[in-house]
């Protein structure tokens, strides 16, 4: 496990994180003070109601502590690059998810590492490995923000290399997600068998009742069809690489510590079945719509 945690999987979600860098630009996050209702809604349905609606739903399905840190690390996690494109393909605002996607990103330098902390001691008590919260910080800023803000950079010194590298950075993205998610499965291979059956239909639950929080949440706002699909997309579906990155880190800190980040690993599969009728919903809620305008 060790080259996996301590070089691939760091490389791989900073390249990742480059990416999402690759497509921003200062004005996605300007957009926050020229459209701050809609933003905010939306962070505050990702930072504040998903860790909540994870905990709830922990103390109605009862995991085994370990499992159930790796559940909330989840929950912890932003969007990635993924929301920004599963939420073009169901018809929402991109622009609004790029914002989402960057600063709550940013945002989880601070937010991750204090609620993994609490987490931790919450669910493991005596038997919490002890987190360096500093250390964890400065990991995340080093795999999270330094390759988003080289990523920007990059795009605003070489906008056609930008433009032109946007294709297979995609398809790269993609493979290095499915690597880092086959690594983490055979990695903690026997846990992932041994608890497929509670977390699979958990997580499930876990992205519908997100998706329908983000969602519902933005109507209650009363933010037009396209903003609050890109709610819905941001608050439902998490940076599993990110989860599984931190999961693994603390596993590490103790010689045969269980798989903090089996839940994340096994979410990397089962929010795509989720995703994907939700993209299919919207787009038909889309053509209904537009059929019967005048």
């Amino acid at each position: 496990m060790g080259i996996l945690v301590d070089i691939l999987l760091p490389l791989s979600l900073a390249f990742i994180m480059f990416s999402l860098g690759l497509g921003l630009t200062l004005n996605d996050f300007a957009r926050v003070a020229v459209q701050p209702k809609a933003f905010l809604t939306g962070a505050i349905s990702q930072i504040v109601l998903l860790p909540l609606v994870a905990f709830g739903i922990l103390h109605v399905v009862h995991l085994p502590p370990e499992l159930a840190l790796g559940v909330m690390i989840l929950a912890f996690c932003p969007g990635g690059v993924t929301t920004n494109f599963i939420t073009m393909l169901a018809g929402g605002t991109v622009a609004l998810s790029v914002s989402l996607t960057g600063v709550v990103s940013l945002l989880s330098i601070m937010t991750v590492p204090i609620l993994v902390v609490w987490s931790a001691d919450y669910f493991l008590g005596a038997a919490a490995p002890d987190i360096n919260v500093t250390a964890l910080s400065v990991f995340m800023f080093l795999i999270t923000a330094v390759p988003v803000a080289i990523g920007m950079i990059v795009r605003q010194v070489f906008p056609g290399f930008a433009t032109g590298a946007k294709p297979w950075m995609v398809g790269a993205t993609i493979f290095l997600f499915l690597a880092i998610l086959l690594g983490a499965l055979i990695t903690y291979w026997t846990v992932f068998v041994d608890n497929f059956l509670v977390l699979g239909p958990l997580l499930l639950v876990f992205n519908i009742i997100l998706l329908a929080v983000g969602y519902g949440l933005g109507q209650v706002m009363l933010l037009d069809r396209k903003d609050r699909i890109a709610i819905a997309i941001e608050t439902g579906i998490q940076n599993s690489t990110l989860g599984i990155t931190v999961g693994s880190m603390i596993a590490g800190l103790t010689a045969g510590a269980p798989a903090f980040s089996v839940p994340s690993g096994v979410y990397g599969i089962t929010m795509y079945c989720v995703a994907m009728p939700f993209i299919i919903w919207m787009r038909l809620g889309m053509a209904q719509e537009s059929e019967g305008a005048p």
